[in-house]
């Protein structure tokens, strides 16, 4: 018996809650993790799981075991990193989950790169917007706008998603520019549907007090890229994050609407396991990300150069 992957195999599935899905990633059979955490029982001599046909959760003696565990397979994966770190080979698979919306147009640039940089790391990307546990699911990394769903997650910021109100100027010559934020109730809106104030829209002008609205949209979509093409078809105004709509902005083909009125911004943010924080893969991967990223994001900066975005960044208080 091969006791680091017993132990391995334990921590995956104490992680998953599921021998299946920690067989998934392992990529080993089902009764291979079984058989696996069924030695590492023999061996202690007690149950580490209560299993039913739906349920799988740790027995009290398996809490206990899998707090040193899952240390020490962090710790084991960390060294390994370190020796092939010492060899200027890091090498390895990296499993990424992504925001669609940052993905498509900004990040095969930073793939390429990151790959001619480290040959021997394989990235394994899963592109969405649902909001995940990437320790349940699998993922070293979950690059995301949302807070981690666990404590036993952590993030570090890598760039502001910065928002603004759009349409084109065939819609606004045909129904008119809105003046003051309520003037958007007379008009067709099409607005993400994840973001967690939901319908409530707070705006901000300077020397004003913040201005909070419930909007009703036309179209709802969990697709950033689908809303900006709606409102490039001169249907109605849609709210876009400035990673997918600068380029349009820029090249006239959208016009910022109510441009004096400011919305809260989120940050982009890579969320992984507190025992993965040292990982030498991830951290070569959050380190390009920054280089490429951080600070005032390339995509802001040409709107703000022209005037359509102020510089000052308004983060959102949740």
């Amino acid at each position: 018996m091969d006791r680091f992957l017993c132990i391995e195999a334990f921590v995956r599935v104490a992680e998953t809650q599921s021998f299946a899905e920690a067989a998934r990633q392992l990529r080993l059979s089902k009764s291979v993790v079984t058989t696996r955490v069924q030695q590492l029982e023999e061996m202690l001599g007690d149950a580490l799981f209560h299993r039913t046909t739906r349920t799988v959760r740790l027995s009290e003696m398996g809490k206990v075991f899998y707090r040193d565990c899952s240390e020490l397979v962090a710790r084991t994966n960390e060294l390994v990193d370190q020796m092939r770190e010492v060899r200027g080979t890091p090498a390895g698979t990296l499993r990424v989950h992504a925001l669609t919306g940052f993905m498509l147009g900004h990040a095969a640039g930073l793939l390429r790169q990151f790959q001619q940089r480290y040959p021997e790391i394989v990235l394994d990307l899963f592109v969405s917007d649902v909001v995940i546990d990437p320790i349940k699911q699998g993922f070293d990394v979950a690059l995301q706008i949302f807070r981690p769903v666990s404590e036993e997650l952590v993030s570090r910021r890598v760039f502001p998603v910065r928002r603004l109100f759009c349409a084109s100027p065939e819609y606004l010559d045909r129904h008119g520019m809105p003046r003051l934020p309520a003037d958007l109730f007379g008009h067709r809106l099409a607005l993400y549907s994840g973001y967690p104030s939901r319908d409530r829209w707070t705006f901000h002008r300077e020397g004003e007090e913040p201005l909070t609205l419930e909007l009703k949209p036309m179209v709802m979509s969990n697709s950033v890229h689908l809303l900006r093409d709606y409102a490039c078809e001169h249907a109605g105004i849609a709210c876009l994050p400035t990673l997918v709509a600068s380029d349009a902005i820029c090249d006239g083909r959208l016009r910022v609407v109510l441009p004096e009125f400011q919305l809260s911004s989120f940050w982009l943010c890579a969320v992984y396991a507190r025992t993965q924080r040292g990982t030498f893969k991830l951290r070569l991967f959050i380190e390009s990300l920054s280089a490429a990223f951080g600070g005032e994001p390339p995509w802001d900066q040409a709107l703000i150069e022209r005037g359509l975005l102020p510089s000052e960044l308004l983060e959102d208080p949740g």
